[in-house]
């Protein structure tokens, strides 16, 4: 097959990813070879690819390509989530364009609509991941609501409530008033708003005085059950313990004493509202207020209620929250106790679906005993059997899980795994893994009401890296598919789900989930900033794919990738690696216009000529480099490592060094035959070690190039460790580089025209040098415009000196260029940077600018310093030369 002129990414994406997937090539079965295990994140099956899936998806694709061609048996296990509230919304949105609703149905007819909706529309993000060239084994997708993960799901609730570690608690949860559900701290959006503090003056109830008080949220005083002073406040300490008339509702609360309550802030007092305030409620419990005892001000939409323990108003009941606030602050400044009312910028939580303000709101809720599960997950990463990439995260980890708290697991949902828990009609709740097992236990005859409640989601994606391969029915263990080799996740859920992973793994596996967990960063718009909608500064990664091909996308990603950092994506970016595919495919077309074709020997071909020696020395140590990275994790290094030998080593040197060979008019002479067989070897080579970052470029190529027995995707990767190096060759012939590169570089700093050919002098040199010069005279003459060379001294005259090692070479510039006006351009361009190169470091220097300047304007200014420091030393280079 002949290669087109012009690299047209989606010509070809398309046709070599069905391709893979039915030969079934993403799960070679290879009996007997070393298992390769890895687990998507699995997406919401509601969601559509965005960047930060592109940048999780392609790290780990890389990977599993790269066990593929090591000979593994690779595994990527894929499937989605079910996503629990994220699906239900988008369901409930469709019924209501027809006019009906959730409610108007019962949960079962509800339920199947949503299995109708995933069949149907559940696809989107999965067809996407094909598109980025993701190569997962399709033909065993997991959901974690099919039967099977259910099954694994329904049976860790039973048997951690057995174990004790599950149970039903009265606690503070994250309440959306919208969805009428609890909400995990991740589905919490905090938002900056602009709001108020009010502050009330509370009466003592002897009438000797007043405390005030200040709160953003008037309207939960009427659950307050204390105000609190710190023990040290000498202002309040002869009123701990007395009591305060609370106005409107007249109930005595105490004033107690907690370190929670700080001296600096306001008055030094703060109203206690357990009920409504996580801060509070473990202000209240330390206090000795029992959760049951807690005043709770609010049904299930934030309205206001009344109960038992509270008079409240009989015009404030029903309110909304805002509006029960607004009447509530017209009270108070009409008893003559609003004492002033500040403007503020507050951060308030929202619920990231309904986009409204979340409250906290004390109810009943199942909880993980997460505390105890915690301690094993701990010791797995102390002792190391888990190893953190970047290790910064493991204080991050260590903080997260020494003080975790009851993990709730229960939402107020209908599409879910629903707990598997039955009452009886006098409240006696029935754990078991089904309604008969249920009623064994409970009794024939006996009346039960299963709960309505469904798990987190987090509850059962806790579960993905030994249930989607089969537990409980199967062990994976016996499989060695568990522990998988690595986790690759954003680190944004080092909490919610990778340390959860490991807690349940640890419980039910006896074994850690992965021995390494890789966090990369945030992709971030191309000056810094988060990327958000609001700001219209998000990237459409499919619309990069469509504009520059998915290899280029990737090969972007994974330069980028660079431990500890988020990713400033920038387009040009992207255009910059789509030029790079394109330089590949020119440099593979030009070898097959030069009667260059297919060498399959995984040996390389024997060789005598320096040129070749050198470029098989090279392909060893950059293969040898590639398997150390991705050991290491270092993913930028992995795509620069490739960059530089494919476009330095390979395109702009080898292919330069070799094309009088190649244009020889005897096309049979054992100089071209050697060259032939060496670069056909180097392109399978550079193919194969491109092919985990640039799936579908190197695929076409491989084909292109002649008939295969085998695909690209499972070829082997080189087999450096048993090729015959020749370092010799590798010295010469960087020497030769490094000289050329000297010589371009000082013509080009002393603007020399490009086209003038100069002589090269030399006096003195070692005898190695001199005899370099002689083999490489055809070379350095051809690539570096040199007229002739002679070793002797330069004439007298204007002329540019170049050290290279031990010797010193002279291009005689007298009639070339003016030396004396060159001198002056030089100068004048050093003091023109240095002058910008003071200024920025005058701004750096200023703690005001470092400190409210956006940290991406810093970051740009260190940035122009570091080149202005480099420009500087390139100029004055320059002028050293001139002699």
């Amino acid at each position: 097959m002949t290669i087109d002129k012009t690299f047209d990414p989606a010509a070809i994406e398309s046709r070599w990813y069905t391709h893979w997937e039915e030969e079934g090539l993403f799960h070679p079965e290879r009996p007997g070879a070393d298992p390769f295990t890895l687990v998507i994140p699995p997406p919401n099956v509601t969601g559509s690819l965005h960047i930060g899936h592109a940048l999780d998806d392609t790290l780990q694709d890389i990977l599993v390509r790269h066990a593929r061609l090591k000979g593994k048996d690779a595994l990527w296990v894929v499937g989605t989530d079910h996503a629990g509230i994220a699906t239900q919304m988008v369901v409930e949105r469709n019924l209501a364009k027809v006019g009906q609703k959730r409610t108007d149905m019962d949960r079962e007819t509800f339920v199947n609509r949503v299995w109708e909706w995933k069949a149907e529309s559940g696809g989107t993000i999965t067809r996407q991941l094909r598109r980025l060239g993701a190569s997962c084994d399709w033909a065993h997708e997991r959901f974690t609501m099919d039967e099977g993960f259910s099954k694994a799901v329904i049976k860790v609730f039973v048997s951690l409530y057995n174990e004790g570690l599950i149970y039903r608690d009265k606690r503070l949860v994250n309440w959306d008033p919208h969805l009428e559900t609890a909400i995990s701290d991740l589905e919490v959006e905090n938002r900056e708003v602009q709001g108020h503090f009010w502050h009330f003056r509370y009466p003592l109830e002897d009438g000797s005085g007043e405390i005030i008080v200040a709160t953003t949220r008037p309207e939960t005083m009427l659950a307050d059950m204390a105000v609190a002073v710190n023990p040290e406040d000498d202002r309040y300490k002869a009123l701990i313990g007395k009591n305060i008339r609370l106005p409107i509702t007249n109930r005595l609360i105490p004033i107690i004493a907690d370190i929670h309550a700080d001296p600096e802030l306001g008055s030094g007092a703060v109203k206690i509202t357990p009920g409504h305030d996580f801060n509070d409620f473990e202000v209240g419990k330390r206090a000795g207020i029992k959760p049951a005892d807690m005043l709770n001000m609010l049904d299930s939409h934030a309205r206001v209620i009344q109960t038992a323990e509270n008079d409240v108003p009989e015009e404030l009941i029903g309110l909304d929250r805002f509006e029960a606030r607004k009447v509530i602050v017209e009270k108070i400044d009409a008893l003559g106790l609003l004492d002033k009312i500040e403007d503020r910028v507050i951060q308030a939580p929202y619920g990231d679906r309904s986009g409204v303000p979340i409250e906290p709101w004390l109810t009943d809720q199942w909880y993980v005993d997460a505390e105890k599960l915690a301690q094993p997950a701990l010791e797995a990463v102390r002792s190391g059997k888990i190893k953190i990439i970047p290790e910064s995260w493991t204080k991050t980890y260590y903080n997260w899980l020494e003080n975790i708290q009851p993990w709730c697991i229960s939402r107020q949902l209908w599409w879910g795994h629903q707990i598997p828990v039955w009452y009886t009609d006098d409240g006696q709740a029935i754990v078991a893994e089904n309604e008969e097992a249920a009623q064994e236990k409970a009794g024939q005859g006996v009346n039960l009401r299963r709960d309505p409640d469904v798990l987190d989601t987090w509850f059962s994606s806790a579960l993905w890296p030994f249930a989607t391969l089969g537990w409980p029915d199967t062990d994976p263990k016996a499989l060695g598919r568990y522990p998988n080799d690595v986790l690759i996740s954003g680190f944004d859920i080092l909490f919610f789900w990778d340390a959860r992973m490991i807690m349940q793994g640890l419980h039910f596996m006896k074994d850690v989930p992965f021995p390494k967990l890789y966090l990369h960063g945030l992709v971030r718009a191309a000056d810094g900033s988060k990327m958000s909608k609001s700001k219209g500064n998000t990237v459409d990664p499919l619309g990069l794919i469509d504009k520059y091909g998915a290899d280029a996308l990737r090969f972007t990603l994974c330069a980028m990738e660079s431990q500890g950092r988020d990713i400033k994506l920038d387009e040009k970016r992207v255009e910059g690696y789509r030029n790079f595919a394109t330089k590949l495919w020119n440099a593979v077309r030009f070898a097959q216009n030069n009667n260059c074709a297919v060498n399959t020997s995984k040996q390389p071909p024997e060789a005598t000529l320096t040129t070749n020696r050198w470029i098989i020395a090279e392909t060893a140590k950059v293969a040898r480099s590639l398997d150390q990275h991705i050991e290491d994790m270092r993913y930028d290094e992995l795509a620069n490592s490739l960059y530089h030998f494919v476009w330095n080593d390979f395109c702009d040197w080898y292919l330069e060094l070799i094309k009088p060979i190649l244009t020889s008019e005897d096309q049979n002479h054992a100089e071209l035959q050697e060259t032939l067989a060496v670069l056909g070897w180097v392109i399978d080579q550079i193919l194969i070690m491109l092919h985990p970052i640039m799936p579908f470029i190197t695929e076409e190529l491989w084909h292109a190039l002649g008939d295969r027995d085998h695909d690209l995707i499972v070829a082997a990767w080189p087999d450096y460790k048993n090729w015959s190096v020749d370092e010799t060759a590798q010295n010469d012939i960087d020497w030769l580089i490094r000289l050329i590169t000297a010589i371009r570089a000082t013509r080009s700093e002393l603007n020399v025209p490009p086209a003038l050919k100069v002589p090269l002098h030399s006096h003195g040199i070692p005898e190695k040098t001199a005899h370099n010069l002689e083999r490489f005279d055809p070379f350095i003459k051809r690539l570096a415009r040199i007229e002739s060379i002679h070793e002797e001294a330069a004439p007298k005259g204007a002329a540019a000196q170049i050290v290279v090692d031990e010797a010193t070479f002279v291009l005689p510039l007298e009639g070339v260029i003016d030396l004396d006006a060159e001198r002056g351009r030089l100068k004048k361009a050093i003091e023109a940077v240095e002058k910008e190169k003071t200024a920025t470091e005058k701004r750096l220097g200023n703690p005001n600018f470092v400190a409210r300047a956006k940290a991406e304007v810093v970051a740009e200014n260190r940035e122009r310093l570091n080149n202005f420091t480099g420009e500087i030393t390139k100029l004055k280079a320059a002028l050293e030369r001139l002699m």
